[in-house]
C-alpha cells in the first residue's frame, strides 16, 4: 500500500471494509497506528465501527487477523480447485514463455516519453510488469 500523506487537513478516513485498508495484518496495524498517531479518525462503513481509541485499535487488530486467516483459506481453496481442474484437463494455466504484453512495445512507448503508468494503461498490464519489461 502506498503511504498516505496527511498534512493535517484530513480528519477522517472512511473505508468500505477494514481488510481493504491493507494486504496483511502487520501492514494494516502499521497504517492504522500511523494514521491514529496523526489524529486521523478511521471508520469502517460495512462493519459499522469507529477505530478511534484503544478499544478501536484492539478491534482492528482482531479484524485484521481474521481477514488474514480468511485470505489464507481462500488461497488454499483456490490452489485445491486448480489442482482438481488440472487433473480433469480443464485448467492449463498460461503457456510457458508467454507474456501479458509485448516487452518491445513497452520499450518503444518508453522512448516516446510515456510514464510507467501510461505504458501500463496502454498495454493493459500493471506498473510492476512494465518495470520487469
Amino acid at each position: 500500500m502506498q503511504e498516505a500523506i496527511f498534512d493535517g487537513t484530513v480528519k477522517t478516513v472512511i473505508v468500505w471494509k477494514l481488510d481493504r485498508l491493507a494486504r496483511n495484518h502487520r501492514e494494516g496495524i502499521n497504517v492504522l497506528a500511523d494514521w491514529c498517531g496523526k489524529d486521523v479518525r478511521v471508520v469502517s462503513v460495512t462493519q459499522q465501527i469507529d477505530l478511534q481509541g484503544t478499544v478501536g485499535h484492539v478491534v482492528a487488530g482482531v479484524l485484521f487477523g481474521l481477514a488474514q486467516i480468511e485470505l489464507q483459506h481462500t488461497k488454499e481453496r483456490q490452489a485445491a480447485g486448480i489442482k482438481v481442474a488440472k487433473k480433469k484437463g480443464i485448467y492449463a494455466g498460461r503457456k510457458a514463455g508467454t507474456m501479458k504484453a509485448n516487452p518491445k512495445r513497452a520499450r518503444v512507448l518508453r522512448k516516446q516519453g510515456l510514464t510507467d503508468s501510461e505504458i501500463a494503461n496502454a498495454l493493459g498490464v500493471s506498473k510492476s510488469t512494465v518495470y520487469r519489461y
